[in-house]
């Protein structure tokens, strides 16, 4: 066994790079003064590749802009050395854009692995059970019937998704909820809120019409720093949230009897969780529009990578961020200088890889 120690301003860091989790899994040991913990090594691996390649991507896109700016630019506007045009394209439009992807696709993919997580279904993440469709018929509603504006869109992407989950989870309680029941509930309620959506922007006045068709693809082009500032501290605080319930996860993991059974059955998580992953994607939908597969795929990926079976909330959270500035990269560059919405993007991503799913079921069954 070896050890790391560190001395510092009287605190001591010690860190073993021993020990085993979950099943003899290779696991680094620290602590920090009267504090201890273990963590995983691959998902520490794991989370400090994405981290690094996200930072990456998040430079390219800050100088992805009409104004191209390579990433040496990039860096030293932000240190404030650079062109002064440069500084203003980052600071002003780009940035805000760069920070609401990274934010979203956190969002949409701790929601993700937050219904996976307590239906124990592959396919139980909000854009597949209708959770982000009800939050876009929510925003619709208070857009086109009221008029109303940013802060009431978001009280009404909320209010849509809260009320679509409460609806699916009533059809599909029967002494429980199972996860399959959850998903056909959850897509056929999807597909009726759809109906309405296409009825409300068939309704509303042309200009109108355009532009909610546009939101609706899922669109992070006309973010300002006044749409994204309110968005980052709602999810900061919900994501805070999402940390302080899910504590006992691994437990939740192995189903509702067998936690009951370990006397970790936490209403309090199953209850708030679920809130708390409506809350997510409604905060991205308020903005952003529903944007589409992150929320499934993060979660799988995360899951693959990481291996033991296990959701790594931090992990999945990070590959979130990654694949929507991933997204938002090729959705303003691969048409150059037209610029897709990035819901276009992730919808073939997405489908991309659930063809890649199926090709590795149809090959482990043969």
């Amino acid at each position: 066994m070896t050890s790391t120690r560190k001395a510092e301003q009287g605190r001591t860091f010690d860190v073993q790079h021993s020990g085993t989790i979950d099943f003899g899994r290779p696991a680094i040991r620290w602590r920090i003064g009267g504090l201890s913990g273990r963590w995983d090594r691959r998902e520490v691996v794991v989370g400090t590749v994405a981290a690094v390649a996200t930072v990456v991507m998040a430079i390219v896109a800050l100088g992805a802009g009409d104004l191209t700016v390579s990433p040496v630019g990039v860096v030293k506007a932000l240190l404030g050395t650079g062109d002064p045009a440069a500084e203003l394209a980052i600071r002003e439009w780009q940035a805000p854009r760069v920070l609401a992807a990274l934010a979203f696709g956190a969002a949409l993919a701790l929601s993700g692995a937050i219904f996976q997580l307590l239906t124990h279904n592959p396919l139980g993440s909000p854009d597949i059970i209708g959770f982000g469709v009800g939050s876009y018929t929510g925003a619709l509603v208070v857009t086109l019937l009221f008029s109303g504006g940013y802060l009431a869109t978001a009280g009404g992407a909320l209010v849509g998704g809260i009320a679509t989950a409460a609806v699916v989870y009533a059809l599909a309680f029967q002494q429980g909820v199972g996860g399959f029941r959850l998903v056909i509930c959850g897509v056929a309620i999807s597909s009726m809120l759809a109906a309405v959506n296409y009825w409300l922007i068939l309704r509303a006045e042309l200009s109108e019409a355009m532009s909610a068709a546009q939101w609706g693809a899922g669109t992070l082009e006309t973010i300002t720093w006044q749409m994204t500032t309110p968005a980052l501290c709602v999810i900061a605080v919900l994501m805070v949230g999402v940390g302080a319930l899910s504590r006992r996860h691994p437990v939740f993991e192995l189903g509702p009897e067998f936690g009951r059974t370990l006397g970790a059955d936490s209403r309090l998580s199953r209850i708030g969780l679920p809130v708390l992953g409506v809350a997510l994607t409604a905060a991205a939908t308020a903005v952003a529009g529903p944007i589409a597969f992150i929320s499934l795929s993060a979660p799988h990926i995360a899951r693959r990578l990481v291996g033991g079976g296990r959701t790594p909330l931090t992990v999945t959270a990070l590959l979130g961020s990654l694949l929507l500035i991933v997204s938002d990269i090729v959705a303003a560059r691969a048409f150059s200088p037209r610029v897709l919405p990035v819901g276009v993007v992730t919808v073939c991503l997405g489908g991309i890889y659930l063809c890649y799913l199926l090709y590795r079921e149809m090959r482990q069954e043969q």
